[in-house]
């Protein structure tokens, strides 16, 4: 680890900047739900951001809304860096569910390798069919002469959120570039984050250098599970100050868990509450050239959509909701074997009533008779 084991952070943020943090940690310039005074930094918050239309839907962006008011589902997106001649996939797929009192968030992530129904999509000639949730961006993003776009691919994917969800339309959704992680992080000179089991890299030596290939897998097309041969980068339980490479390197990991893709949902889901709580410090809020760092690397790694509304009046609009009304969920789920070979994950039938809930607002009843939802790690 970079640095010594440290005391677990006594202060929390308010669930407003947790969300920032996926978000690009645009809205750090806000400590404890206010907003500094100054049209400059607010315009400046704003700019950093780059603003597509990514919801599904024809024509341009809607105006902008006179409010922002419950109930509200965020669709938010994790990708790792991808030039526009690689088709994206999305690696890390989380739903935030806001009701109508605007006092209360729901955060649920989708397993990137769950097998669904992918509605068809005609710009790309899509005509629908079963696959891995995370190939759905790849289905939508194809814009001719091999080239791919990604906000594109957002809107197939959210079509494909809301058939699995029943949720019919997301109010706002945004896109983080993975890579771009790493450099909000060096920008805020680190992260403390609390790690909770024994993680060993697949992909990084202990000194940060990529594990090389073996010889039977060098072939980047090669079929290996496990292509990564040497010394491993290991995380241990402890509380530990992190660099930008390792923080995104565990949370990255799934294989070797004890629950795979469902220890790094929720290793991720710690991470966010761990970005923003470093983001709110007073060596990042109170110290402008570290600020101007963090909007900076933020505004360079996110694409977001507020449906005719900016990062900004988003911010703002969710700052009452606090740590304590926040609650993570974790989906029931398990893996799909089939002949002894690994197919994917499937939902158990349990998540359909969790799903039913969040459209009719019952959410808060379900889970006071389904606690096993609720991811208290």
């Amino acid at each position: 680890m970079a640095g010594e084991l440290v005391a677990e952070p006594k202060r929390k943020a308010p669930l407003w900047a947790r969300l920032c943090a996926i978000f690009g940690c645009i809205l750090m310039a806000i400590s404890g739900g206010t907003i500094v005074a100054s049209q400059v930094l607010a315009a400046r918050v704003a700019g950093a951001v780059e603003s597509r239309k990514l919801l599904p839907g024809d024509g341009p962006a809607p105006p902008k809304k006179v409010d922002i008011k419950g109930p509200l589902n965020i669709l938010l997106v994790g990708i790792d860096p991808r030039n526009d001649t690689t088709a994206p996939l999305s690696d890390s797929i989380l739903v935030v569910h806001i009701p109508a009192s605007m006092d209360q968030a729901y955060l649920f992530s989708v397993p990137r390798d769950l097998i669904v129904d992918i509605p068809a999509f005609p710009k790309t000639g899509f005509r629908g069919g079963t696959a891995k949730i995370n190939a759905a961006m790849s289905y939508g993003s194809s814009v001719g002469n091999g080239k791919h776009d990604v906000p594109q691919g957002f809107s197939l994917l959210a079509k494909t959120v809301s058939k699995l969800t029943g949720i019919k339309d997301f109010d706002a959704g945004a896109i983080i570039n993975f890579g771009g992680f790493k450099k909000i992080v060096d920008a805020m000179g680190g992260v403390t984050m609390t790690i909770d089991q024994t993680v060993k890299s697949e992909h990084l030596a202990p000194d940060g250098s990529a594990r090389p290939r073996s010889e039977r897998c060098r072939n980047p097309r090669s079929n290996c599970d496990h292509p990564y041969i040497g010394p491993q980068k290991t995380y241990k339980p402890g509380t530990y100050h992190l660099e930008g490479w390792e923080a995104l390197d565990y949370v990255r990991q799934r294989y070797g868990l004890k629950n795979s893709d469902y220890d790094r949902q929720r290793h991720q889901q710690q991470f966010v509450k761990a970005m923003a709580q470093q983001a709110l410090s007073k060596d990042v809020v109170s110290n402008p050239a570290t600020l101007d760092r963090v909007l900076q690397a933020a505004g360079k790694s996110l694409i977001f959509d507020g449906n005719g509304n900016s990062v900004v009046d988003w911010g703002l609009a969710l700052k009452n909701i606090r740590p304590g009304n926040m609650t993570l969920i974790k989906l029931p789920g398990r893996s799909v074997i089939t002949n002894g070979s690994y197919k994917g994950e499937a939902l158990q039938s349990t998540a359909d009533p969790f799903f039913a809930s969040i459209r009719d607002g019952t959410v808060a009843t379900f889970l006071l008779d389904h606690p096993e939802f609720i991811n208290k790690a």
